[in-house]
């Protein structure tokens, strides 16, 4: 995936980053210690070179989760951010992007951890059009606080 500047951050806005060239592997993570700092099922995440990324309004947070790794989130709010193994690249939660759409997983890892019913939820029924317009109306009053998708 190429482009010029992609940007992203926390849920408050607290923590921000750019990505000033291409990002390389995007991948979703089964793993157990994903599943627990994502608070989900899997952790979305991308790899963005070292010398292509920077923090760029604070830092975030982080925990040891192992001896080899850190997870970056923020203090604050307490958004997943980063997977940090010390390597050439900083691996960036997917959904943390201002645009998140292009950033399209390209390989599954951490099988092992897999949820048996993980392939099946693409057959999930959806709300009926009642239950829908039910959400509809109740969304309508929603006041967001979230940070915008885009630098402030």
């Amino acid at each position: 995936m190429t482009a010029s500047r992609i940007t992203g951050g926390c849920q408050c806005g607290a923590v921000r980053f750019a990505v000033e060239g291409p990002l390389g592997r995007a991948s979703i993570c089964h793993c157990r210690m994903c599943q627990k700092a994502f608070g989900s099922l899997f952790g979305p995440l991308v790899s963005a070179p070292n010398e292509h990324f920077a923090w760029t309004r604070e830092e975030p947070a982080w925990f040891r989760s192992s001896n080899l790794v850190r997870r970056g989130f923020c203090a604050k709010c307490g958004t997943p951010l980063a997977y940090d193994w010390g390597g050439p690249a900083m691996e960036l939660a997917i959904g943390a992007f201002d645009d998140p759409e292009p950033i399209r997983p390209t390989i599954q890892v951490g099988l092992e951890h897999k949820l048996s019913w993980f392939g099946e939820l693409d057959g999930l029924p959806t709300r009926s059009p009642d239950e829908q317009a039910k959400a509809a109306s109740m969304f309508s009053r929603v006041v967001s606080y979230q940070h915008p998708d885009h630098d402030t």
